[in-house]
């Protein structure tokens, strides 16, 4: 478990706090200096990066203090107020993505169930040649992943109340009550009903390593989390702009800013993950990987749904038909890799290739 109180995860919520305000405050005198249209925009976007490995960092301080149901409510809580602020900020900048939801969801699903799981199988296989895992929670996961992703992906393009990829008001409000109640199920599963298929070892009643941090170090790591959410909730929207411009600099499709966020949102539980795997540790790898996926769409979706209809912005959530048949690919090859309850490096490159599919479809559709 990581300390509660390493330099960077004080100082980055604090950095992040005093970075928004002087932004808000004088962004356009910032910005009017030589090469401040370059220059500051940079420093935002790397203070914002750094403190969602804060904010995360402490989710996990609190989680691992609290334990469970808690304890995964705070990491899911901590991570949709990130990914939530970052689309909602982005989709309303400039002329506004009404995809950009839909992006960052699919994103996170091919970065999660092919990219680095890919990479989790690999790192265990190449090491330990074969790593297991419990076969009821890879179950539990895929069978709540499939419909909550076809819900919110797949079936807007097949309703006739709105056309194209997208859902009226009572369609959304159904939607987003039916991903919370399958997510809240997955969720009671997971850490009181059955624990067990969700650990490294069932005989154990806990998967946490190390000792609980003290009430000091907690009572710290509640602030300092509270100020990282603050930096970056005001921080998204200053940094919301630039990306849109420095994508279109580039030349890159807007469907890569979603790709960047998913990055940018999992960046901390993909490392842990990969550690996990490299200390032949697989379950507790898929629970960080595609927990991840099934808080996305469980409750980033739902925020994102109530903001859209709050502000009265479009919310594009059907996928068209390329990145459609990706999703089903995806899904089907899962089925078959965490069937059997142990992996080798094989089924870890296969994940692989369709992640890099992914990736260079986005630039060459």
């Amino acid at each position: 478990m990581p300390q509660s109180r390493t330099p960077n995860a004080v100082t980055a919520p604090i950095v992040a706090v005093i970075v928004a305000v002087v932004s808000t405050l004088f962004g356009k005198s910032i910005g009017a200096m030589p090469g401040g249209m370059i220059i500051w925009p940079a420093i935002e976007f790397f203070v914002l990066g750094t403190a969602v490995f804060a904010a995360i960092h402490h989710a996990d301080v609190i989680a691992h203090r609290t334990g469970e149901p808690y304890g995964t409510l705070v990491l899911t809580v901590a991570v949709t107020v990130i990914e939530v602020a970052l689309i909602v900020s982005i989709m309303v900048a400039g002329d506004g993505s009404p995809t950009l939801a839909r992006d960052t969801v699919f994103a996170v699903l091919m970065v999660v169930c092919n990219g680095l799981v890919g990479l989790c199988i690999i790192v265990g296989g190449i090491k330990y040649g074969e790593q297991g895992f419990r076969l009821p929670g890879a179950n539990a996961y895929l069978v709540v992943l499939m419909p909550l992703a076809t819900l919110t992906l797949i079936l807007p393009n097949s309703t006739t109340s709105v056309p194209g990829p997208y859902y009226n008001v009572t369609q959304l409000a159904f939607v987003t009550l039916a991903t919370l109640v399958l997510y809240g199920v997955f969720l009671y599963v997971q850490t009181v009903r059955h624990r067990d298929y969700f650990l490294s070892d069932p005989g154990k009643a806990v998967d946490h390593d190390g000792s609980p941090p003290s009430n000091r170090d907690l009572t710290i790591s509640v602030v300092l989390l509270i100020a990282a959410l603050v930096g970056v909730v005001l921080l998204a929207k200053h940094v919301a702009e630039t990306v849109k411009i420095g994508v279109t600099m580039v030349g890159a499709p807007i469907g890569a800013i979603g790709l960047l966020v998913a990055i940018l949102v999992l960046m901390p539980e993909s490392l842990a993950a990969m550690r996990a795997a490299r200390n032949n540790q697989l379950q507790k790898s898929l629970n960080l990987a595609l927990g991840s996926s099934l808080a996305t769409i469980g409750m980033t979706i739902p925020a994102v749904a109530v903001v859209s209809v709050v502000l009265a912005t479009p919310l594009g959530l059907g996928l068209d038909n390329r990145d459609l048949v990706l999703l089903i690919l995806t899904f089907g090859v899962s089925l078959v890799t965490f069937g059997g309850g142990r992996t080798n490096i094989l089924p870890g490159f296969v994940h692989l290739v369709l992640f890099a599919t992914y990736v260079f479809l986005i630039f060459s559709p």
